[in-house]
C-alpha cells in the first residue's frame, strides 16, 4: 500500500500544467529536430513572431502570478483558492497562465520551425482545458458561486 501511495502522490505532483508544457514542447523539439521532412515556414520573420509569442507568454504568466501572490492565493491547479482574484490580468482573461503556456508553446514551435508539430497546439489547449480549467472552474463556482457566475459572464476564458 505504501508504494501504491507514494506512486499516486509523484502522479499527482506531475500532473501540472508545466509538465504537460515540457512533454509537448519535447515532441515538438523533436519533430523538428528529427522528422522536419524538409518542411519549413520561411525566414527571418517567422523566428521574430516565435519571439513575440514567447515572450508574451512569458509576460502573462508573470503578471498573473503576481496577482495571484499580491492576492494570496495559490498557483498550484489542484489546489483549493483563497480567493477569487478577478484583478489585474484576470479582469481580461480568466486563464492567462494557461493562454502564456500556449503561446510559449506556440512560439517556441515556430521558433523551431517544427511546422507538423503545430498541430499540438489546440491538442494542448484541448488537454488543459479538461484536465485543469474546467475542474478549476468547477471549484471556483462551488467556492464562490454568485461572484464566480458574474465573473464568468465578464471575463472569457481563452481571451
Amino acid at each position: 500500500m505504501p508504494i501504491y501511495w507514494a506512486i499516486s502522490e509523484m502522479m499527482r505532483w506531475l500532473d501540472i500544467p508545466p509538465v504537460w508544457l515540457a512533454g509537448f514542447l519535447l515532441v515538438g523539439w523533436y519533430q523538428a529536430n528529427a522528422f522536419s521532412l524538409g518542411l519549413s515556414l520561411g525566414a527571418g520573420w517567422v523566428d521574430l513572431i516565435g519571439g513575440l509569442l514567447l515572450g508574451g507568454g512569458i509576460v502573462l504568466i508573470l503578471l498573473a502570478v503576481t496577482e495571484m501572490r499580491r492576492q494570496k492565493t495559490t498557483i498550484i491547479p489542484h489546489m483549493e483558492a483563497d480567493s477569487l482574484v478577478q484583478s489585474g490580468i484576470f479582469s481580461r482573461s480568466r486563464n492567462p497562465i494557461y493562454l502564456g503556456d500556449a503561446l510559449i508553446l506556440t512560439g517556441l514551435l515556430l521558433y523551431w520551425d517544427a511546422v507538423l508539430a503545430l498541430v499540438l497546439v489546440p491538442v494542448f489547449v484541448w488537454v488543459i482545458e479538461k484536465r485543469f480549467v474546467i475542474p478549476e472552474e468547477d471549484r471556483l463556482r462551488r467556492k464562490f458561486r454568485a461572484d464566480f457566475a458574474r465573473y464568468a459572464q465578464k471575463v472569457r476564458r481563452w481571451a
